[in-house]
């Protein structure tokens, strides 16, 4: 037997440094490790420890022995990558074990704003120093960001990192301050007076537009207002979204697309399981949309979705998932990517599986998740100042592989449009913002010309990576914060803790500490168990 990397898979990497062989790839600091979908285990040198799945914090790795049969195609996974990545093991990594700080240095002192798994993996790596306090800030009344309010509610061991974090801040080294505006509530130059340093990680808020006429028609709307909308994001639950069509378009076919239209399609009893939002799965349950288009501007092996959630499509029960084989004739320089020696196998593998979804055959009364390549919007259009119909014109690529329109067009009916083509981060009061990039400029996590201010996740990077990605993102800003502190580059503050909490109390009398959220956590929880879900959110227990 040996064990196997699945569609769940975080890239958090924890994994890595357990296997007693060496055997997963790729890892923190390979060259491709930055841009890989997954990792893998070769399973020609794996022991069949289970050293790694005991770690995975989202119950990703499987004996290939206790596969389930959805997932059995990621034997071929895993094997494929090591056919084109042969193991090396002339770079061993040590497991990781960061030295204790110095007692005559002191306490040092951490702002971290933004609870998302960036914050959560930076303010981790930080007590694991000892003798370190974190403070944890967060606009919302609720933590964990993107992984309770971004994560599709059909994929709930995505959200499993969470215990890790509930774990590792048990004890008072770390301290939560939810409901707390920061800029508002609270400004940087009182956060830098109670700590030495402050590390932002608050992620890409924004979303990037079609740029085209019609685009702000009612019923035209971005896919993070939606994605917010259907996890409870209490500054979306009272959004209204035009169910009551038959069919939906998304322009962009990344990750985020494809959970917006599997929680279209999927059947509402099926969501009942979830912890979906009450109010979304109520209107879900109402909806018309019987088919939705996800159209991408670039070919199919350009497509940005990764091959584990796309081959996860094709078991949707009660689904088709549509493409007309005219869709996957190929240009030149896209057939010479795949034709290439050591072409990468997730990119053979996404093509392979756009065939195998063409040459299904329909089932009479299904639902549809029709996928379009090669097409851009030109315009929104309808009456009443409600959007109909959807405009597109046919592309062609070019030698370096950028979309180029064509004077071919066509019109699509649509009554609810949803764009996501990606995220954008938002300027940070105080600090300096690179508006090309969308990112506070740093150098390994150190924001420009700020002393003793950090930066970690998409708001250092951009938006790019998934939920792991931020551990190795984060370790690097930490390493440049500990070595400040030891340098003796960080200013010692005025303020402890004490004087902090009594200037939180006076401002924010309804902040929600580590023990309310507690609280609420349990709440949603029992609340979730008589229902059969794993959590009804928003519930608050009695005090």
């Amino acid at each position: 037997m040996t064990f196997v990397i699945t569609q769940r898979c975080c890239n958090d990497s924890s994994c890595v440094p357990e296997c007693p062989v060496d055997c997963i790839r790729p890892r923190p600091g390979d060259p491709d490790y930055a841009t890989t979908e997954m990792l893998y285990i070769d399973p020609d040198t794996c022991i069949d420890c289970g050293a790694c799945a005991e770690v995975c914090p989202v119950d990703a790795i499987y004996s290939d022995f206790d596969l389930p049969s959805a997932l059995e195609r990621f034997v071929d996974v895993n094997r494929s990558y090591f056919e084109l990545n042969p193991l090396d093991n002339s770079r061993l990594l040590a497991p990781s074990a960061p030295r204790k700080l110095a007692a005559e240095l002191g306490t040092l002192r951490v702002a971290v704003v933004g609870s998302g798994p960036a914050g959560c993996y930076a303010a981790e790596q930080l007590v694991r120093h000892g003798n370190v306090e974190v403070e944890i800030f967060d606009r919302l009344p609720t933590p964990w960001g993107l992984i309770r309010n971004g994560v599709a509610p059909d994929h709930p061991e995505t959200k499993g990192v969470v215990d890790r974090f509930t774990s590792a801040f048990r004890s008072d080294a770390v301290r939560m301050h939810l409901g707390v505006d920061v800029g508002s509530d609270i400004t940087l130059d009182e956060l830098r007076a109670h700590h030495h340093a402050v590390v932002y990680a608050v992620g890409a808020p924004g979303d990037r537009r079609l740029g085209v006429p019609g685009e702000d028609l009612d019923g035209s709307h971005s896919a993070t207002e939606f994605v917010a909308w259907y996890n409870g994001h209490p500054d979306h639950a009272d959004r209204v979204f035009d169910l009551s069509g038959e069919r939906a378009v998304i322009f962009g076919n990344g990750n985020v697309a494809l959970d917006v239209a599997r929680v279209l399609v999927l059947d509402s009893d099926e969501l009942a399981k979830t912890d979906i939002a009450d109010h979304a799965l109520k209107a879900l349950r109402d909806s018309s949309i019987r088919e939705v288009v996800v159209v991408g501007r670039r070919g199919p092996v350009q497509a940005a979705y990764s091959t584990p959630e796309f081959l996860a499509l094709g078991h949707l029960a009660g689904v088709d998932i549509v493409i007309d084989e005219s869709e996957l004739d190929l240009d030149a320089a896209s057939a010479a990517i795949l034709d290439a020696p050591g072409a990468h196998p997730a990119a053979l593998l996404k093509m392979e599986l756009a065939r195998e979804f063409a040459a299904r055959p329909a089932t009479p009364g299904n639902k549809r998740i029709v996928f379009r390549y090669l097409a851009s919007p030109t315009e929104l259009r309808g009456d009443d100042g409600r959007v109909a119909e959807v405009d597109l014109v046919r592309n062609t690529l070019d030698g370096d592989l950028v979309a180029v329109a064509t004077d071919e067009t066509e019109t699509v009916a649509a009554s609810l449009v949803l764009r996501s083509v990606g995220y954008r981060g938002k300027p940070v009061e105080g600090l300096p913002f690179d508006e090309a990039r969308a990112v506070l400029p740093n150098d390994r996590g150190r924001v420009d010309g700020v002393e003793g201010v950090y930066t970690t996740g998409w708001i250092k990077r951009g938006p790019r990576g998934v939920i792991g990605t931020n551990r190795t993102d984060s370790q690097e800003t930490v390493d440049a914060l500990i070595e400040d502190f030891e340098a003796g580059r960080l200013r010692a503050p005025g303020g402890d803790r004490a004087a902090l909490a009594a200037l939180l109390a006076e401002r924010v009398p309804t902040l929600v500490d580590k023990t309310r959220w507690n609280e609420v956590d349990k709440a949603e929880k029992a609340a979730g168990k008589a229902a059969g879900r794993p959590r009804v959110k928003g519930v608050l227990p009695d005090r």
